[in-house]
């Protein structure tokens, strides 16, 4: 695919997103950024939740990781709709009850400041880290088909992509972000069918014998009950359960679209057919990894492998499709690319943004010329920490996605022990104290999992968030405060 075509779709991509920003921007308040005035669709929201959903990330790492792990991320999925059910029937009543703009102010509500600033910090620690890493991948996979052609540096790639999505949210930030992303879901479900399609009229399949290839293919492999392994289904199933309670429920990203949904009942229908939408296609992309390793191993291209393992399995995707599906694979999937960026990092900045600004800023107390300068400058910190962070992460290898599960893991895990807490105790708290509960939580967690890969030969795996929020739990009834 020639670097004039990838320009002409970056171009006519932006000026939509621009064109929808323009059309949203109108009526614009000082909140309007954070919540969208509290009146989006609830079917809007749900479908453009799935492109935030799945990021780039989902979108080649998923399918890669099948030659090594097989398909038991599929284990992963249905312990997600489990964790969907809980944001709905627990997490969404109490949201909409407190009227929150910033989920953490719950926190304030049920323990006082020092715990609130306390989860607010962790999230936006943990979602900076997760938000660079999607934005990471997208830039490879960009400056690999695009920019290096060009001779345009990585940095300068970086600082373009962060511009361009800064260009359509400053305004109204949320309020745009529920139109783009539905935007943005439509042309990535459309990319996954075209490449399947691809891929099976290239082999010379029929639906059927697309569907018996995959089912009948030695990585076609659903679930492990091996206990020592990292991939152990009780493991998946319940660490997909609690990561989407942590990472959907308690992620500021992912929960500001929703309470822009003008009531409760609707929010509900919105998170019910996200997770419905967001576990079929999870479901596709695993279908898709198979697809591709029968694609590689038909056609005689070598994959690079150590010990047994494949190498870089994030890159075997992009790879196949802008070297072997033709131009319309390649077009497709390169619009599939630039739509995950856009839709998941633009929330993850807003998100970011919401938060600092309400958590640490006094956002809602502010004059109306502070709260420009705030939301102005704010959102200026939060895209040079994603730049930074991009930076320091560029030469890593291997799937993404295990490193974002892992290092939320570390720091979600305390957000989940403290809402679990407030919701289903009654204790209050030394607050001084709390802090220092949660790091030590995490960095147990760490050690724990050490002392048990070093002597047991078992690794916690995505599991580690739960075991680090059982220890924030202990550590908070340990600083519980005495009954009077």
């Amino acid at each position: 695919m020639s670097p004039t075509i990838i320009f002409a779709i970056i171009l006519l991509y932006f000026s939509l997103l621009m064109l929808i920003s323009r059309l949203t921007s109108r009526h614009t308040k000082d909140h309007t950024f954070f919540d969208g005035n509290r009146e989006s669709p609830w079917f809007l929201v749900a479908f453009g939740m799935v492109g935030s959903g799945i990021s780039a990330v989902s979108l080649v790492s998923i399918p890669g990781n099948v030659g090594n792990n097989n398909l038991y991320y599929f284990q992963f999925i249905l312990g997600t709709i489990v964790g969907y059910l809980f944001i709905v029937f627990v997490l969404i009543p109490i949201f909409y009850k407190l009227k929150l703009v910033s989920i953490y102010a719950y926190l304030d509500h049920r323990f006082g400041r020092i715990t609130y600033k306390t989860g607010s910090l962790f999230f936006l620690v943990s979602q900076s880290f997760g938000a660079a890493l999607r934005l990471l991948l997208s830039i490879q996979i960009l400056q690999y088909a695009f920019f290096d052609k060009l001779g345009i540096p990585y940095f300068i790639t970086i600082i373009v992509v962060l511009v361009l999505i800064w260009l359509y949210t400053n305004k109204s930030g949320i309020k745009t972000i529920v139109w783009t992303d539905a935007l943005q879901s439509f042309f990535l479900i459309t990319v996954i069918i075209i490449s399947i399609i691809t891929i099976k009229n290239s082999l010379g399949l029929s639906v059927a014998g697309m569907i018996t290839a995959i089912t009948d293919h030695p990585y076609a492999k659903l679930f492990d009950w091996d206990v020592d392994s990292g991939s152990y289904f009780y493991k998946q199933f319940i660490s997909g359960l609690l990561i989407t309670v942590a990472l959907v429920g308690l992620d500021q990203s992912m929960m500001q679209k929703t309470l822009t949904v003008s009531n409760a009942k609707d929010a509900k229908k919105n998170v019910l057919t996200f997770s419905f939408f967001i576990a079929l296609a999870q479901t596709l992309f695993l279908g898709l990894g198979v697809l591709l390793y029968l694609y590689a191993g038909q056609k005689g291209i070598q994959l690079d492998s150590e010990n047994g393992r494949f190498v870089n399995t994030d890159a075997l995707y992009p790879m196949l499709t802008l070297n072997y599906f033709g131009q319309v694979g390649s077009i497709a999937f390169f619009i599939g690319v630039i739509a995950s960026t856009f839709a998941s990092i633009d929330a993850c900045i807003t998100a970011l943004t919401t938060a600092f600004s309400y958590d640490f800023m006094n956002f809602e107390r502010q004059p109306h010329e502070a709260r420009v300068k705030i939301k102005r400058w704010v959102l200026l910190g939060v895209n040079v920490v994603m730049f930074a962070i991009v930076m320091a992460f560029w030469n890593s290898h291997g799937a993404i996605i295990n490193t974002i599960f892992t290092i939320a893991g570390y720091t979600y895990g305390p957000i989940l022990g403290l809402y679990l807490t407030g919701l289903f105790t009654k204790i209050d708290l030394e607050e001084k104290w709390v802090p220092l509960a949660c790091v030590a939580a995490a960095l147990l967690t760490w050690v724990l999992n050490l002392y048990f890969i070093n002597s047991f030969a078992f690794d916690f795996g995505f599991m580690n968030i739960l075991v680090n929020a059982v220890l924030t739990i202990l550590f908070l009834f340990i600083i519980k405060k005495k009954a009077q």
